[in-house]
């Protein structure tokens, strides 16, 4: 059955209900005055979902006269099964149980006759029952869109769990291309370069340096693919800006160590150049936090018309520092991103204990424009 057509036939059975009842209640006394407030009852009773409070009280009129009590049941049902307010609910229900009396009290040469007060009873008891079934139905619909809730709050995690299950293999998956391919790639990448300086046969050396170049493309694109399989599956979809100059201000901020720029860069340099500025930066910072406690670090930048040098030096550490693992990879890694772009590393500690390191780059691999 369709979820149209249970309601169409709700209704005719309250309609045919009626109809019965009011043919018993007048059949002794056929007048048209008697039939009119049961007509307009089974007519508000089709409107009874909409309005069930107006509804509730057109239907009054039929109990009084002639004594039809079928539409106010079904009226007052309608009420609770929409209100919650028990002092709505109460109110109603009192109504509804006086109108059922009055007829029977016409009767009565007193209110306290007992036949009246059984009356009473009765018709209270039949507008309680409409009242309590129309709160089991609420109730029941409370329910089930609690339950709908649920299952869609359920089905939430499962999707987030999903989720963070897939964030956590592409993270895996983008560790394992940076350690093997990006070593591989800068492994061909310097052997190319060492080529290109030791032949002397034309063809072999343009034959080097494109394999350096097709390398440094290489490892580049590798970069950003790490850095989408990492962003893949976050809340932030979109792949991350990668880190330039403008950024330094904020990296040394945010660094939790008293660190201080000194020198500019020149303007227009290409942005693997930056990249490697900006990291070689972070990992001087992140040493200086993890090995040198309560240091300060003195940035550095410096250029002439042929190189441009990065110098991060820190004092030394005023507090002890605990000793941790530490297989030097960001310093290789450093060392590999220097030697693409034909620069050089070098870090060791100062004669007062503190630490250095230096990035030097040509500035014709970094393409600075010329003032």
């Amino acid at each position: 059955m369709t979820p149209r057509v249970q309601p169409r036939l709700v209704d005719a059975v309250v309609i045919v209900l009626t109809a019965v009842e009011a043919v018993l209640t007048v059949i002794t006394e056929p007048s048209p005055v008697a039939f009119a407030p049961v007509v307009l009852a089974a007519l508000a009773l089709l409107v009874r979902d909409r309005w069930p409070l107006p509804v509730f009280l057109a239907t009054l009129p039929a109990v009084v006269f002639p004594g039809a009590i079928v539409p106010a049941i079904v009226a007052l049902y309608a009420v609770s099964s929409r209100y919650r307010d028990w002092w709505l609910l109460a109110g109603c229900g009192l109504l509804a149980a006086v109108s059922f009396v009055f007829p029977m009290s016409a009767f009565a040469p007193s209110i306290w006759d007992s036949d009246v007060m059984l009356g009473l009873i009765y018709f209270t008891m039949t507008a309680v029952a409409p009242i309590l079934l129309g709160q089991f139905v609420h109730s029941q619909r409370e329910l089930a869109l609690r339950l709908q809730e649920v299952e869609e709050a359920r089905e939430h995690e499962r999707r987030l769990d999903a989720q963070a299950i897939l964030a956590q293999e592409r993270n895996q998956l983008a560790r394992e291309m940076h350690d093997v391919v990006s070593h591989q790639v800068s492994l061909i990448a310097v052997q190319a370069a060492a080529l290109q300086v030791s032949t002397t046969d034309p063809n072999a050396k343009q034959a080097a340096g494109n394999v350096r170049q097709l390398s440094v493309n290489t490892l580049d694109e590798l970069r950003h693919m790490v850095n989408l399989l990492r962003a893949s599956g976050t809340p932030a979809t979109e792949l991350t800006p990668q880190p330039t100059l403008t950024d330094l201000d904020r990296l040394i901020g945010n660094s939790a160590i008293d660190a201080q720029l000194v020198g500019s860069a020149p303007d227009g340099l290409e942005p693997p150049v930056q990249r490697a500025i900006y990291r070689t930066i972070q990992e001087a910072l992140t040493n200086v936090r993890k090995h040198a406690p309560g240091a300060s670090a003195t940035i550095d930048i410096d250029h002439s018309d042929t190189d441009l040098t990065v110098t991060v030096t820190n004092t030394p550490p005023t507090r002890p520092h605990l000793a941790l693992p530490s297989a030097r990879h960001g310093l290789i890694g450093l060392q590999e991103r220097a030697t693409l772009l034909d620069g050089q590393i070098h870090a060791g500690p100062t004669s007062d204990g503190g630490f250095r390191l230096r990035l030097r780059l040509p500035l014709t691999t970094a393409g600075a424009t010329r003032g």
